[in-house]
């Protein structure tokens, strides 16, 4: 077991003091801006960060042997819900479209209380890094009324003990059923509270400086679960505290209805005339953009996390992503929740999107390398990060590795860029190393005892369903 990462005494956490060399690497897909794949390299890592990418030979502390293996940046996961990986696979909502999903399982959510949040972190983070994702975003808005308030301090905590870099959000509702919104009153919470609770999180935990493994961003969760004035508010505090702003949009023809009907507005131009939109705001799903407001978040820069396995489950749409693309609209690729995904892997993620666009845009459909970069260099630029998203010199040393000596990789190797699209990956990574750090190896992880968590996450889940 390697020991905890966590500093409490600052914002971020500390990156270990060590050097680890992988030698005989087979390929290296760099994501760079020259779409480098190299060819039997070596990479050395020195306190987190790529120092040399070549044939040389380093000393170091560690050392991985990299033959038969492809390495790729580590993967950015940019919109996620990890208290939902404890209500997957619920025969009662299988079938049902946002707006009933939802309300049926806020009943759930409900009951949500800092275990719950401490094991589905782990479920979600640890699913994640497992297949090849580094940087964890997570859109985490129920806040129960008899519950403690330090739910975002536990995922934090949650993320350090299995060392992967995280964006967390301090969410909220402020719309309950009998205010005409969707969430029952004891999930929403007062506009002071929220925004005190914003600022706490950000002085206590944001860090902006290069390599952070903490940041925070504001989030209120959707337009028909929150009022005009928190999501104008948060915008004025996020843009105080140099933090960015996130929610879900134009994910469903349901919200596009309610805005209209409430303030006659489209999702967009309602956002918009809060201050929502620009270089430091990115929305999740974003389906049901007309060709206006495609020109208008590329004139922005306002970007998009696109989920498409959680709206083919919810029946949501199909994203715009090939003319997104075209447009230079920031595009990132995401798991969404649990429960609307029934998984927490962005590898997955990565072939379904190319596969989806293949079906729906033919011939302008996006590449499986082009899917690979919006999953790499796009989420971190939704991020507003430059520090990650690519295998460089001076860049994290947070990476991915597959041996390509299986039996389902056989007669893939003449495109390793496009090969996690077209074919696809089964099974875990072999290597997933954060900051220099490995935290999966053989496809396990190796910063928690994955069999204990396994136990005692299925029982909190039996509490939970319980409960309601």
């Amino acid at each position: 077991m390697r020991s905890s990462l966590l500093d409490d005494n600052i914002k971020g956490v500390k990156i270990m003091t060590k050097s680890l060399f992988i030698k005989n690497i087979k390929t290296i897909v760099t994501c760079d801006e020259n779409d480098a794949v190299l060819e039997n390299v070596n990479i050395y890592i020195e306190d987190g960060i790529i120092k040399n990418i070549s044939k040389e030979e380093f000393d170091a502390d560690e050392v991985i042997d990299g033959k038969s293996m492809i390495a790729y940046p580590g993967l950015v996961n940019t919109h996620h819900h990890l208290y939902q990986t404890f209500t997957r696979n619920l025969p009662q909502v299988q079938n049902m479209e946002l707006f009933d999903w939802l309300v049926t399982l806020y009943e759930i959510w409900k009951g949500l209380d800092p275990d719950v949040i401490r094991y589905s972190s782990f479920v979600g983070m640890g699913d994640l890094l497992k297949n090849g994702c580094t940087t964890c975003f997570d859109h985490h808005y129920v806040f129960p009324q008899n519950t403690s308030d330090e739910l975002i301090d536990t995922q934090f905590q949650a993320a350090s003990e299995l060392g992967i870099r995280m964006h967390a959000s301090r969410g909220s509702m402020s719309l309950s059923k009998k205010d005409g919104g969707l969430p029952p009153d004891s999930v929403v919470q007062e506009l002071d509270k929220i925004l005190y609770d914003s600022e706490r999180l950000v002085k206590k935990y944001h860090d902006n400086s290069e390599f952070s493994m903490r940041q925070v961003v504001l989030a209120p969760c959707s337009p028909f679960s929150v009022t005009g004035e928190l999501l104008k508010e948060s915008a004025i505090l996020a843009r105080k505290l140099g933090v960015r702003l996130h929610t879900h949009l134009a994910e469903t023809i349901d919200e596009e209805e309610f805005t209209l009907e409430k303030f006659n507005m489209r999702p967009l131009e309602y956002m918009e005339s809060l201050g929502w939109i620009g270089e430091d705001v990115w929305y999740a799903h974003g389906i049901h953009f007309n060709d206006k407001e495609l020109r208008r978040l590329a004139e922005t820069k306002t970007g998009v996390a696109h989920c498409p396995i959680s709206n083919m489950k919810l029946s949501s749409g199909i994203a715009r992503i090939p003319e997104m693309i075209d447009l230079d609209i920031p595009v990132g690729l995401a798991v969404d929740g649990s429960a609307s995904n029934d998984g927490s892997n962005l590898l997955e993620e990565i072939r379904v999107s190319y596969l989806l666009h293949r079906l729906n845009s033919s011939r302008q459909a996006p590449t499986g390398y082009d899917i690979l970069k919006l999953a790499t260099k796009g989420g971190a630029r939704l991020l507003g990060r430059k520090d990650i998203g690519e295998l460089s010199v001076g860049k994290a040393a947070d990476l991915f590795m597959i041996d390509t000596n299986r039996l389902e990789f056989v007669g893939t190797q003449y495109d390793p860029k496009s090969v996690l699209g077209t074919v696809g990956v089964k099974g875990s990574v072999d290597y997933t190393i954060v900051g220099g750090n490995i935290v999966v190896k053989d496809g396990k992880l190796i910063t928690i005892d994955e069999e204990k968590i396994v136990h005692e996450a299925n029982a909190k889940v039996e509490e939970l369903i319980k409960k309601a």
